[in-house]
């Protein structure tokens, strides 16, 4: 049964409304003042509340105000009810956040009309709502899944990889890992489906396990990041179809030998911090296009092989990650971030992490934010 408030410090009104609204089956509690009005919507989370403008200590207007700030009461439907007529009033009242208004005097079938009307909006916005917080619920669930897939840190005498991972409230299509081809040769990656929601995380998620699991791509050459992109341009041409793409950058590391030899589709390039700070930080990038975009016959891609001194760190990451630094413009944001990576050098990830978090000042995340550093 709906429940509906009505507040007015008339005794008159008050009595006409509840017993209007009690006829037609409405459960109907009644205050005689704004103050003790609020306290009730508070205690009973009302569906609908009718609201006198001219009370004393605590008139209408504030009394919508505060209920529409309420975290309890967010989707409660709010009419205003006043003497007053004049147009000014009636913006006035809608601009304090009051989704009907009603002009005094009033008759028992129009106050019938308005509550059947303002409960339909309420209904639909509670449902909306429900919706709204199930589909959240479902993306928290898969990003804490997203991260259950991705590697854990690795610390060895010469080569430490860390990660960090933080989902956007949306949730979109980053996805990195890296496994020993052989037991001198390491390949690590990152890429990011375009897109948010499950229907990126699920390509990505795909991508992972095709990677990871390598029986599934026999005869593939993990050596070459050419060869390996061109195969996965060619296995998700589907991506086109549904508008979707993927950029992806991807490495092998020999350790004896510390060359590393690349490629990337669409990706931003990879920064090399050497062990000199004062030297400028390196970029890392190929041409090609991302993947999914175009058909085999014309996407094509290129690698590139570099040697790293004892000391250097790289980083990988998407585009989440520059586009958090809070400047004005996308290129202003790429060279502020850059300079922030070469003048890092925590040993712990998590002092970056922090400093870029002060940037949103408390915002979250508009897309994923993905990062690796391999300290070489």
């Amino acid at each position: 049964m709906p429940q509906i408030l009505v507040i007015d410090d008339d005794l008159a009104m008050r009595v006409l409304l509840e017993r209007t609204l009690k006829r037609k089956g409405y459960d109907v509690s009644t205050a005689n003042d704004g103050k003790t009005g609020l306290e009730l919507a508070i205690a009973t989370t009302p569906d609908l509340i009718i609201c006198d403008w001219m009370m004393p200590e605590m008139n209408g207007i504030e009394v919508c105000q505060a209920v529409k700030n309420h975290p309890k009461l967010t989707t409660t439907f709010f009419i205003l009810l006043s003497a007053l007529d004049a147009i000014e009033d009636k913006v006035m009242g809608l601009d304090a956040g009051a989704d009907d208004f009603l002009c005094k005097p009033v008759s028992s079938h129009e106050i019938e009309a308005r509550v059947r009307s303002g409960l339909r909006i309420c209904q639909l916005t509670q449902d909306l709502t429900a919706q709204k917080q199930a589909l959240e619920t479902e993306l928290t669930e898969a990003a804490q899944y997203v991260k259950s897939l991705l590697p854990e840190p690795l610390h060895q005498e010469n080569l430490q990889i860390q990660t960090c991972f933080i989902p956007s409230s949306q949730l979109g299509g980053d996805g990195f890992d890296y496994f020993w081809l052989t037991p001198q040769e390491l390949v690590f990656y990152l890429l990011d489906v375009s897109g948010h929601g499950l229907k990126a995380a699920l390509p990505s998620i795909s991508i992972l396990n095709l990677l990871r699991f390598r029986s599934q791509t026999k005869g593939l050459d993990y050596r070459s990041p050419k060869a390996v992109l061109t195969h996965l341009n060619q296995t998700y041409q589907f991506l086109e179809q549904q508008e979707q793409y993927f950029t992806m950058w991807y490495g092998i590391y020999d350790i004896e030998d510390r060359i590393i030899t690349y490629a990337s589709g669409g990706h931003p390039p990879a920064v090399l911090v050497k062990p000199d700070s004062a030297e400028m930080p390196q970029l890392l990038k190929t041409s090609g296009f991302p993947i999914g975009m175009l058909p085999p016959f014309i996407a094509t891609y290129e690698e590139a092989s570099l040697y790293l001194p004892f000391g250097s760190q790289l980083y990988l990451f998407s585009d989440g990650a520059y586009e958090s630094m809070g400047a004005k413009s996308h290129r202003h944001q790429w060279d502020v971030f850059v300079e922030f990576l070469q003048q890092f050098q925590g040993n712990s990830l998590q002092p970056l992490i922090d400093t870029i978090g002060d940037r949103l000042h408390g915002n979250r995340f508009e897309d994923d934010f993905s990062l690796m550093r391999l300290i070489l």
